[in-house]
């Protein structure tokens, strides 16, 4: 198993890897001793457990990690070198189609520095291919292929401001820049060494689709990729081993996922899944009263980037009539809320059948824009981001159907935060708001996320006191619900504790729900009703909206349809 940080930060779940030829095994050996102990609680219904846990919180020691090689014939067992520098991260490792050489990743404590190494397992010697810079961070991938001859190898890379594929050579010459464009790469899907071609997953059509595309592998033509699949979405893409088809699965935002067989100039040959709304399907007597949302663009405040937002509006809406908004809101690092694709987003539809519009709007420092738009969120975290979304909600005030002065917010995790920080900085806007398992202090959170974003609490001790929420207390002026499982493992309920003596010492009244023994993903059907209940219920007394009963199916079952509804989001059905 891959050591806490690697599972919950760098996407790496396993801690060995084999060779090619199966004679040889590469691990990381890890050593917890260094990092600090903490014991947390979790809460449930009848007992409290105490959970020790060695809890690398930013700022504090990781552990000491050592890559190694077993031959499975002598089981001799070679550690590799990977310098004098121990507060480090090897957060890849990959063996060569040869079996001679391992490549792993480093990657520097501040991630401002990422290199790739190679290491002969015979001669035991290794060099650095290549290294990558940063002055605010190195985003993490596994787009590295090596070619079947092992002499060189796809890399993607942001040197340019947008991920992009790059061929290299095996000493780290760089052959051609085979993608290119104000556009990013999703990732790298295949190559087809024999036809010249490699495919990838990315946006060059427009940041709110994937789609698979192709390029040559001589890297003439990186700026004129060739678009593969054909329907307007989302494409999630597996390649079979003999690179002569794919698996495809689908969606729109009017079309739930389907599954299909195609050749690999993108024909359809089969479906695995086709999932048609037919008068069987489960979701058949709610599809008709789905609303698809709008989709827009506008400008940040300071005209520096341009923001994609989509609009849920109810249905037979009354010309002249006000209504109240819901911002829905994420907002972090790695996320991307609005696109083309389906979403199951049923409390987002139940809220619209309630008479409410929901928004959506991607702030910056979210994903897949390039790092210009990434990178305005380093070392200040709630700022940039706020500010967009207050952006979002002078675009709103626009609209003639909009009720200004009922527009709330509701979040949870990165969207709790934002939540808050909206309430406690941006009351003039947002109303009132729900803050779902909030970061309240980042101090709290982990160091390869945490230190990402905002560095070592030693070098911008003041930047982590102004990105958390406590400095802003004192500007709540509107109505506040938070929201908390009490055995979160994650974002840990002491966010919530320190938030609630915060707000208490400034006499600030606010709104409290806690569930006993639920984790940060608050799963469970009673647990979901009882919180997409508690969350209308909040916006209906603050907005003064009384709770449509929404026709869906035969007539005798109106009214029974909004407890249906509500079971039915809170399941994602």
């Amino acid at each position: 198993m891959a050591e806490f940080v690697a599972q919950e930060e760098m996407d790496r779940m396993t801690g060995y890897w084999w060779s090619p030829n199966e004679k040889h095994i590469a691990f990381l050996r890890v050593d917890e001793s260094p990092v600090q102990t903490v014991i947390r609680n979790e809460i449930y219904a009848e007992e409290i457990k105490l959970i020790e846990q060695r809890y690398p919180a930013t700022g504090s020691n990781n552990v000491n990690i050592q890559l190694a090689t077993v031959d499975l014939d002598d089981q001799d067992i070679r550690f590799i070198d990977t310098g004098k520098e121990q507060n480090i991260y090897l957060p890849r490792v990959k063996w060569l189609p040869n079996s001679k050489s391992l490549s792993y990743q480093w990657q520097s404590r501040d991630q401002k520095t990422l290199k790739l190494n190679l290491y002969n397992l015979k001669s035991r010697k290794q060099k650095t291919l290549l290294t990558e810079t940063s002055d605010h961070w190195i985003n993490l991938h596994h787009d590295l292929k090596f070619l079947k001859d092992s002499k060189s190898f796809i890399w993607a890379s942001e040197r340019d401001g947008f991920k992009h594929l790059y061929h290299f050579d095996i000493k780290g010459e760089l052959i051609a820049q085979l993608s290119k464009g104000e556009w990013v790469v999703d990732s790298l899907k295949s190559v087809d060494e024999e036809n010249g071609w490699v495919y990838f997953t990315g946006r060059a059509d427009t940041p709110l689709e994937r789609h698979l595309y192709k390029v040559p592998l001589d890297g003439k033509a990186p700026e004129h990729v060739v678009r593969v699949t054909k329907r307007n979405g989302f494409h999630s893409i597996v390649f079979s081993r003999d690179n002569r088809s794919y698996i495809d699965k689908f969606s729109n935002i009017q079309t739930p996922q389907q599954v299909s067989l195609h050749q690999v100039n993108g024909e359809h040959i089969t479906w695995l899944e086709q999932n048609q709304i037919t008068d069987s399907h489960p979701l058949k007597p709610y599809y008709d009263d789905i609303v698809m949302p709008e989709f827009g663009s506008l400008k940040s405040d300071d005209g520096k980037a341009t923001l994609y937002y989509k609009l849920f509006k109810p249905k037979n809406m009354v010309p002249g009539k006000k209504y109240p908004v819901i911002v829905n809101v994420y907002g972090g690092p790695h996320a991307q809320r609005v696109t083309n694709k389906w979403q199951g987003t049923a409390m987002s539809q139940y809220m619209v059948q309630q008479g409410y519009i929901v928004y959506q709007l991607d702030n910056r420092g979210s994903n897949y824009r390039g790092t210009a738009f990434e990178f305005p969120i380093y070392e200040k975290l709630g700022e940039v981001e706020v500010a967009d979304q207050i952006s979002g909600v002078k675009f709103l005030h626009t609209l003639p159907y909009v009720d200004k002065e009922r527009i709330g917010i509701f979040g949870h995790s990165y969207g709790g935060y934002m939540a808050l920080m909206t309430m406690f900085k941006a009351g003039d806007y947002f109303k009132a708001g729900v803050s779902g398992a909030p970061v309240t202090d980042w101090l709290l959170y982990d160091t390869h996320y945490t230190e990402r974003y905002l560095s070592h609490p030693q070098s911008n001790a003041f930047g982590y006191q102004q990105s958390s929420v406590f400095p802003y207390v004192s500007g709540l002026q509107g109505p506040l619900m938070v929201y908390h499982g009490m055995a979160d493992d994650n974002v840990l309920f002491t966010n919530t504790t320190k938030l609630i003596k915060s707000l208490q010492d400034e006499n600030k009244v606010f709104e409290l729900m806690t569930y006993p023994g639920s984790k940060h993903s608050m799963r469970g059907k009673k647990v979901k009703v009882h919180l997409n209940n508690t969350i209308m219920g909040f916006f209906n007394r603050h907005f003064n909206v009384t709770p449509a009963i929404a026709e869906t199916g035969s007539k005798d079952e109106s009214k029974n349809a909004a407890s249906d509804n509500q079971a039915k989001a809170s399941t994602g059905h």
